[in-house]
């Protein structure tokens, strides 16, 4: 299968993202085990791919990073997904976290994102509250869910602005929220991730109390835009984070039907003289899920190339193509759960052992499914945008 992308290697390494990607991915299949046994990214997988850059994808080429297109993004994180469904994760993550360096002025971006093996992370749910005081906030919260928080340098967590005990609003009546980045040795790991699937991601819960945050340092991806001109920061933040998931679920789907059919090829079920690619229902499967892989794969790529044509001509993304990404994103996600499901019923008993391949799969895969940037409530939302009808478009 050939990936469509317009990567452009630095002139400092010649070697693109994706390359790099392909090139590690055989380790960290071998280290697949030893990152689910962990529930997280061991040392050596997170130097490996530190190394190889693939944390620094959103990070600009002026503070050392690759500043990849979208298209790019997507197929390096699927790459690495396929090999590993929590450290494509965990990929997923690092780079779209890296997007804020675009949001800060260039003393801070480069305190923060300068350093090769700096890596980033957090949530921008606001889980927690920042009172505003001289010169930034007072910062406290607990925030769940903050995937490879054990391996970051920097993390990030959405909170509500107070001022004399209230939020503050903006105009639209809205709590002003904004991603507050501090030092990770500042925050707590509260250790929660004991989970069905994606379990090497190490997604804790971090938490902070009363520590102060520089104004500087804080971001709202709502009402703040972006200080580079360049085209990777017109990219609508959101949906740089939806198709990531969305890679991540490709990988995963693209590897469960390698698994299956390497299975079917030598299997012959109990009872039966045939093997289990022999099966009719297995053929038909086997075709189905391609399809659902595929057919998700291109409407995916297909709205990211359009979106990012936009971004390098007119560096303006209209809302419409904005909600075709996410929609591209959740239908490519959700599709890519559809097939690993598929080829999860045609390995029959083989696929109910922990240690098979195609049960991790439906584990990981169904865990992405529940990302909120790939809920169903992103096709109401879509919907509502192809039909006129007014919606909030904040987070598209």
């Amino acid at each position: 299968m050939v990936l469509r992308v317009t990567t452009r290697p630095s002139a400092a390494d010649p070697t693109s993202p994706l390359d790099a990607a392909r090139e590690v991915a055989p380790a960290v299949r071998a280290a697949a085990d030893r990152i689910e046994q962990a529930r997280r990214l061991p040392a050596d997988v997170v130097a490996l791919l530190t190394d190889a850059g693939l944390f620094r994808l959103c990070v600009p080429h002026a503070l050392g990073g690759s500043e990849a297109d979208p298209a790019t993004i997507v197929a390096t994180i699927e790459t690495i997904a396929a090999a590993d469904g929590s450290a494509g994760w965990c990929v997923a993550i690092g780079i779209t976290s890296g997007l804020l360096s675009g949001y800060l002025d260039d003393a801070t971006a480069r305190e923060i994102y300068g350093p090769p093996a700096a890596i980033s992370g957090g949530v921008f749910a606001p889980k927690g509250t920042a009172t505003a005081i001289e010169g930034g906030y007072r910062v406290s919260g607990r925030w769940p869910f903050a995937s490879g928080c054990q391996h970051c340098a920097w993390l990030m967590g959405g909170s509500v602005v107070m001022e004399g005990g209230k939020p503050q609003l903006l105009a639209n009546g809205a709590p002003d929220i904004r991603l507050m980045l501090f030092p990770a040795g500042e925050a707590t790991v509260i250790d929660t991730w004991s989970v069905s699937g994606l379990a090497g991601t190490g997604s804790h819960d971090i938490a902070v109390d009363d520590i102060f945050v520089p104004a500087e340092r804080a971001v709202s991806l709502i009402t703040d835009r972006p200080r580079s001109p360049r085209p990777l920061y017109v990219f609508p933040v959101f949906g740089l984070l939806a198709i990531g998931i969305a890679g991540v679920a490709l990988g995963i789907a693209r590897t469960a039907i390698d698994e299956l059919v390497a299975l079917a090829g030598g299997k012959t079920p109990s009872g039966s003289r045939k093997r289990l690619a022999d099966r009719a229902v297995v053929q038909a499967q086997v075709a189905e899920a391609e399809a659902l892989l595929q057919s998700g794969r291109a409407l995916l790529f297909d709205a990211v190339g359009a979106a990012w044509e936009s971004a390098c001509t007119t560096r303006t993304i209209a809302t419409a193509e904005r909600a075709r990404v996410r929609l591209a994103a959740t239908h490519a996600t959700r599709s890519a759960a559809r097939a690993v499901d598929l080829m999860y019923d045609a390995g029959g008993g083989t696929s109910v052992y922990r240690v098979s391949l195609l049960q991790r799969c439906f584990r990981d895969v169904h865990v992405a499914t529940q990302h909120m940037m790939v809920s169903p409530s992103t096709f109401e939302l879509t919907g509502r945008i192809f039909l006129g009808i007014d919606a909030d478009t904040s987070q598209l």
